[in-house]
């Protein structure tokens, strides 16, 4: 077989930054274990990579939302340690679950009498203490199919822990009158942002996501995060435009003077969406370098005029501090992380 070429994008992972991150998280979670939130490829961030780092620091309990997640994870852990969020739809869901060992998550009655019917065993149950998404009603915690569950952890989801909410505390006094009336092994309710809420959030087992990957959704645990995720691409031409000139579609910038600029290569197709654009920047060595027009699919412009060395096969990063690019471009640290496109991890 050939082999491929270089690529002309790369997301490099910071595998101390992630280990970091949960380690930390695990510690403010203080008397409860972290496990970790490894749904969506790792928030974008890729299982391959990210699972195995979260093994070795020490997480023991990873979270997935849909069954077709389940293998990848479990090349690397124990199947038997990874909940499935969105439960057992149908009869072959449930087979699948009890056939690899993973955990189901029962979020309804028609689910738990679902599992029950083919043969039951150990799930997680959630409740739905105020979020309305997945999840039991409070009313329904006595119900004789939840009491015919053998469950391992009840859980939870918070809506607002990343404000200071009364909605955080209601949501707090629901679960724990719910935990009185549902026979089960441990209990979790704080997400990474329910962490930094401190111990009474806390239970047996937090579940992080957001965090873990240098998300920082609230300020009071931002110094114990570090940055995951570093996308960069490759200039893969340069040129100079004159005074009146345009660049891209749309014809959106005009230069006021001769400019030395390069052509990049990330587009929206690799999570560089054109939100970026209005007074973004690349950077190489510290230094910005301005984006010109448009987001291409699969290139931008930038203005070279401050790195006169740069040339084609130099390599630019996008700046990607989740917390200061999620207020420069709108939209949400969760969004940053999982835009990014494949082909920024297909090396």
């Amino acid at each position: 077989m050939t082999d491929l070429p270089p690529p002309s994008l790369r997301l490099t992972i910071d595998r101390e930054a992630l280990a970091h991150n949960w380690r930390a998280l695990d510690r403010l979670s203080g008397h409860a274990s972290a496990g970790a939130a490894v749904k969506a490829d790792c928030y974008g961030l890729g299982v391959e990579t990210c699972v195995p780092i979260l093994r070795e620091a020490g997480a023991r309990d990873f979270f997935v939302a849909h069954w077709s997640e389940v293998a990848s994870v479990a090349r690397h852990v124990d199947p038997g340690s990874i909940a499935v969020l969105h439960g057992p739809a149908n009869v072959a869901d449930a087979d699948y679950a009890r056939a690899i060992g993973a955990i189901p998550v029962i979020n309804s009655l028609r689910q738990a009498k679902q599992w029950l019917d083919s043969g039951g065993g150990p799930c997680d149950l959630m409740v739905d203490s105020g979020i309305n998404r997945l999840g039991i009603a409070l009313c329904e915690a006595g119900d004789p199919l939840v009491a015919q569950l053998d469950v391992r952890v009840l859980m939870s989801h918070l809506a607002s822990a990343d404000e200071d909410s009364a909605m955080n505390a209601r949501q707090l006094g629901a679960f724990r009158e719910v935990l009185a009336v549902i026979a089960h092994q441990r209990a979790s309710l704080a997400n990474s942002a329910g962490i930094a809420l401190g111990p009474d959030y806390h239970f047996d087992m937090t579940r992080p996501g957001l965090a873990l990957y240098g998300g920082v959704p609230r300020s009071d645990i931002e110094n114990a995060i570090r940055q995951v995720a570093y996308p960069e691409a490759a200039i893969i031409q340069t040129r100079s435009i004159a005074r009146g000139d345009t660049v891209g579609y749309n014809a959106t910038f005009t230069a006021d003077r001769v400019v030395r600029v390069g052509v990049v290569s990330i587009g929206y197709a690799d999570g560089m969406l054109r939100c970026w654009v209005d007074g973004g920047a690349l950077q190489h060595g510290g230094r910005a370098l301005p984006i010109l027009g448009k987001v291409s699919m699969d290139m931008v412009v930038i203005d070279l005029s401050a790195a006169p060395d740069l040339s084609e096969g130099d390599w630019v990063r996008l700046p990607y501090r989740l917390p200061d690019a999620a207020q420069h471009t709108g939209l949400s640290q969760y969004e940053l992380l999982t835009v990014l496109g494949q082909r920024l991890k297909s090396r």
